[in-house]
């Protein structure tokens, strides 16, 4: 049985950056570990950075997707270990951040995932704590950004008023880290095999709130080297928006009763902190 096993979906990713995440989640001693290079490139080239006995290296020599790429360590995972981390390449922490955090988890037995403060490169905050979104959040901070009533919207979706100094059950987490406990992926699933890239996370997020508590959690940090490459990339936008398609098609467009019920909860929330 191991305490925590993790996976990073790999395709022609920029080796320096992957070495760094590679590097942090194994830095841990005190954990029983093992690590899922899962490798949607063109080729294997990648193959040489799984040179520990944790890791095991899976080349699929096909682009997955992203949420299928991931499941092939999930179904694995779920049967020996009893924590499982989806991990961004793009990610480096610090020595005792997977202790605090394994740790945490073993003591507050109903918080199903974990998402950690989160620092970009050079420092600055990234607020990844979110409201489910509704249509008008995802094409109006994409298309009509500078807009004033998309700010208003917009900052409401994004819970301008939350310090992120303290503990959060949050609906919406970023994918980017998600620190999973196995029982509870047991109950809702993997990730939704529908999307291709974009809007997995906050399906498997959303459903994963529904039956335990999804925790932002302050008391360590990351780094993430996040750039909004949908934001630039026509291909990745097109891929962004047929996700966003697949989820509101599945979850309700205009009517969604559980996202409702889980923004409110959460905005009564911080107004009795």
């Amino acid at each position: 049985m191991q305490q925590l096993t993790c996976s990073i979906v790999l395709y022609n990713t920029d080796r320096k950056a992957l070495q760094k995440a590679i590097s942090s989640f194994l830095q841990s001693e005190k954990l029983l570990s093992r690590l899922y290079l899962i490798d949607n490139s063109e080729t294997d080239d990648l193959k040489s950075l799984a040179n520990d006995e944790r890791i095991e290296y899976i080349f699929n020599d096909k682009n997955l997707g992203y949420g299928k790429a991931h499941n092939i360590a999930l179904k694995k995972a779920v049967e020996y270990s009893k924590y499982h981390l989806i991990l961004n390449p793009d990610i480096e922490f610090e020595t005792g951040v997977l202790e605090n955090i394994y740790q945490y988890m073993e003591e507050h037995e109903g918080t199903g995932l974990l998402l950690p403060k989160v620092f970009y490169n050079d420092g600055k905050l990234q607020k990844l704590c979110n409201l489910l979104p509704r249509p008008v959040n995802l094409i109006g901070r994409r298309f009509f950004e500078k807009s004033v009533w998309v700010k208003k919207i917009n900052d409401a979706y994004e819970l301008k008023g939350f310090d992120y100094n303290q503990c959060l059950n949050v609906p919406n987490l970023s994918g980017c880290f998600m620190f999973l406990r196995c029982e509870v992926l047991k109950k809702v699933g993997f990730f939704d095999e529908r999307y291709f890239m974009y809007m997995e996370d906050v399906d498997l997020c959303r459903r994963i709130h529904a039956v335990s508590e999804t925790i932002f959690y302050p008391g360590v940090s990351i780094v993430h080297g996040f750039e909004k490459e949908s934001y630039n990339n026509a291909r990745l936008l097109k891929h962004h928006i047929i996700s966003a398609i697949k989820y509101f098609n599945k979850w309700g467009w205009i009517s969604d009763p559980q996202r409702d019920h889980f923004n409110k909860q959460l905005l009564a929330l911080l107004i009795n902190k």
